[in-house]
C-alpha cells in the first residue's frame, strides 16, 4: 500500500487526492493546505465520494521547511499543486526525503532546474517528474503517444484548450485554476521547434480557426507559452517541428491581444498618482471576477497531429480528447485532465513504473499505460491513422 502526500488541498489538490484514495493502491492520502479549513474540505469531499476514511488534513505552511520534512516522512509519493514558485524548494526536500515528487508546474525554467536533481533521485531511488498537470502533462504524454503510432516522425502539432460549456459573453472563457498559472502562459513567449531549432515565438499572435465536432464548432487557436514544457530541448534536431497552441471561443483572442499591449500582466511595478501597482495584479483583482464562475460546467480539449511516416507510407497520426465536466463526482473537467492526470503519475511513481531520476513528461511518463489509466477514469482518447 502507498501513502501519498498533497500540498495544495485546492480545485487540482482535492480531485488529485481522490484519485490517488481511489486508484492508487492507497492506505492513506494527506492533503496538506496553509488553511485548514481548506484541507479538511477537501479530505472530507474524497471521503464522503468514496464512503471511508482514508484523506487526512494537514495544516501546513510550504514555505516552513520543517513542516513540510515532516510531512514528507514516510511518504511513498508527493504531489505539489501549489503555485509554480515553491515547486523546486518542495522538489529538493522531497529527494532528501527519499519521496517521489511531480508537481502541476507552472514554469518551464523552474522544471529545468528540478531536472538538475537527476543524479541525487536516481541516487536515492526515486523519480522527479514536474509540469504533470492537463498542458503541459496529459497533453505530453499524448504527443508521445501520438508519435509512437508513426515509424517516422517530422512534424508535432497540438491544441488545446479548457472552456465553459456554455460561453457567457464579454469572455466567453471560465476560470478553472489558478490565475496567476493563467496569466504566465499568457504573458510569457512560447518555446517551440521550427526547422528543427529551438525558436522563442511571441505570446498571443499566430491566430487560426481550428473546427471541432458539435456543439463545439469553430475555435480560435493561437500561441501562449509553457505548453511543451521541456519537448522542444528533448527533440531538438529530432522533429522538424513542434508546437502548441491555446483554444479560446472566437473573439477572445482579440482581447488578450489588447491587454498584452497594454502592458497589464508586466510584474514591474508602475506609478499610478501615489501608489505603485503592479499591472499583473491589477489584471488579476478585475478579470478573476468576472470569468470565475462555480456555476458553469466546463470541457477541455487537447488535440495532436502527428505527421511522418507509417510503414513508409506518408501518414498522420491523429490523437484527441474531449473532455467533459463529470456529473458523478462534480470535479470539473480541468480538475480531471489536470489532478486526475498529475495524480496517475504519482500513482506510477509509487508503484515503481517511472523511471527513476529526474526528468520531463516525456522522457519519464510510459505513454500507453497512461492512455489506459485516463481510459479506466472514463477519459476516453481517441487515436487515428490517416495516410495521406
Amino acid at each position: 500500500m502507498n501513502s501519498y502526500l498533497v500540498i495544495g488541498a485546492g480545485r487540482q489538490g482535492c480531485a488529485a487526492g481522490y484519485d490517488m484514495a481511489r486508484w492508487g493502491d492507497a492506505s492513506e492520502v494527506i492533503v496538506a493546505d496553509l488553511q485548514f479549513e481548506t484541507a479538511q474540505r477537501a479530505a472530507r469531499r474524497i471521503n464522503t465520494l468514496l464512503g471511508r476514511e482514508i484523506a487526512y488534513p494537514l495544516e501546513m505552511d510550504v514555505r516552513n521547511e520543517i513542516a513540510v520534512r515532516s510531512a514528507l516522512a514516510g511518504k511513498t509519493a508527493c504531489l505539489s499543486a501549489v503555485p509554480y514558485f515553491y515547486n523546486l524548494p518542495l522538489t529538493k526536500l522531497a529527494v532528501e526525503a527519499n519521496v517521489n515528487y511531480c508537481d502541476l508546474g507552472g514554469n518551464t525554467d523552474i522544471a529545468r532546474q528540478q531536472h538538475q536533481l537527476d543524479n541525487e533521485a536516481r541516487v536515492r531511488g526515486v523519480s522527479v517528474i514536474p509540469n504533470c498537470g492537463q498542458v503541459p502533462g496529459m497533453g505530453t504524454t499524448l504527443i508521445v503517444y501520438a508519435m509512437g503510432l508513426l515509424n517516422e516522425v517530422l512534424d508535432v502539432y497540438m491544441w488545446d484548450g479548457g472552456l465553459p460549456q456554455h460561453p457567457k459573453p464579454p469572455f466567453n472563457y471560465l476560470l478553472t485554476f489558478h490565475i496567476a498559472g493563467l496569466t504566465n502562459e499568457y504573458a510569457e513567449a512560447a518555446v517551440f521547434l521550427r526547422d528543427w531549432k529551438i525558436t522563442q515565438v511571441e505570446p498571443i499572435t499566430e491566430v487560426e480557426t481550428v473546427e471541432f465536432p458539435p456543439p463545439i464548432g469553430k475555435l480560435e487557436a493561437f500561441v501562449t507559452g509553457g505548453g511543451l514544457d521541456t519537448m522542444p530541448w528533448t527533440f531538438e534536431g529530432k522533429l522538424r517541428t513542434l508546437q502548441n497552441l491555446t483554444l479560446r471561443y472566437p473573439g477572445h483572442y482579440e482581447k488578450l491581444r489588447a491587454y498584452y499591449e497594454l502592458g497589464l500582466w508586466e510584474l514591474k511595478p508602475i506609478r499610478v498618482g501615489n501608489v505603485e501597482v503592479v499591472p499583473r495584479d491589477v489584471f488579476h483583482a478585475l478579470f478573476e471576477p468576472k470569468v470565475a464562475d462555480p456555476t458553469q460546467k466546463d470541457l477541455i480539449i487537447i488535440r495532436v497531429r502527428a505527421v511522418g511516416k507509417k510503414d513508409n507510407k506518408a501518414a498522420e497520426a491523429w490523437v484527441e480528447v474531449i473532455d467533459y465536466f463529470d456529473e458523478q463526482t462534480g470535479f470539473t473537467a480541468m480538475e480531471r485532465g489536470t489532478g486526475w492526470s498529475a495524480a496517475i503519475v504519482a500513482e506510477m511513481m509509487a508503484r515503481g513504473e517511472t523511471p527513476r531520476g529526474a526528468g520531463g513528461v516525456e522522457k519519464m511518463v510510459p505513454a500507453a499505460p497512461f492512455v489506459q489509466a485516463l481510459a479506466k477514469r472514463g477519459i476516453e482518447v481517441k487515436s487515428e491513422i490517416r495516410y495521406v
